[in-house]
């Protein structure tokens, strides 16, 4: 594993950097790190890492700040980290971005086991059969290969978990999905163990793209989940 993939750990102490450091690179990995907001920031321009290890408590500029401007420009998977007992709100953390959350003190191996996840979900799309890479409906047109959604001849902003979700309930139209079957799907396990996830991204998508002359919608099941409801022209 690891392949030459550069991790970018980002903690104001330098013990749990050190730490961190040898468990990822132990793995494979090569690391960066910051002990800062800004010089994570700085560093992340220089390196284009595959994966970011983000602290939320960091001098500067805080983690949440990190995460909002690395999404701005990039869509590098985001771990954050957070100490037992500091408040972690959760719907932010998704709602800038991040894939995935760890409490510390943690155990190596669950850190490497939900980098290697995340990355998995990044890296692994492409394989995919060819053709299979844009469903379009009525006016939607959705490219897996370039992460875009087109409605109409506008292109519609969205953060990768939005468009994945998207994308798989689209693929899978007419069908319905529990929440935490698309938790699992999207974020590859009973991530936040929050079913929220899910309704907030729905409803930041519905604001997006949904209007009253389309053949399509995203539907609430209500007391089930979700689905992305198409009829024929």
């Amino acid at each position: 594993m690891g392949n030459n993939q550069t991790v970018l750990i980002v903690d104001d102490e330098v013990n749990i950097c050190e730490l961190l450091r040898l468990y990822v690179e132990k793995e494979g990995y090569r690391t960066v790190i910051a002990n800062n907001g800004q010089e994570a920031m700085d560093k992340f321009r220089v390196e284009k890492p595959d994966l970011v290890l983000l602290d939320v408590m960091l001098p500067i500029k805080d983690g949440w700040q990190v995460c909002r401007e690395i999404r701005a420009i990039d869509t590098t998977p985001i771990i954050m980290l957070t100490a037992k007992g500091e408040t972690f709100d959760k719907v932010l953390g998704l709602e800038l971005g991040a894939d995935d959350y760890m409490v510390k003190p943690f155990e190596p191996k669950e850190l490497l086991a939900r980098m290697k996840a995340v990355l998995r979900r990044t890296a692994g799309k492409p394989e995919e059969e060819e053709g299979d890479k844009e469903i379009s409906f009525d006016g939607l047109r959705i490219n897996q290969t370039t992460y875009e959604v087109y409605l109409g001849e506008e292109k519609i902003e969205m953060p990768p978990k939005e468009f994945e979700l998207l994308y798989f309930l689209a693929k899978n139209a007419n069908k319905v999905f529990t929440r935490d079957q698309l938790l699992d799907e999207i974020w590859g396990y009973e991530f936040f163990g929050d079913s929220r996830t899910v309704d907030v991204h729905i409803k930041r998508i519905r604001e997006k793209i949904e209007g009253e002359e389309q053949n399509w919608h995203l539907k609430t099941v209500w007391g089930v989940g979700y689905k992305f409801e198409a009829t024929e022209k």
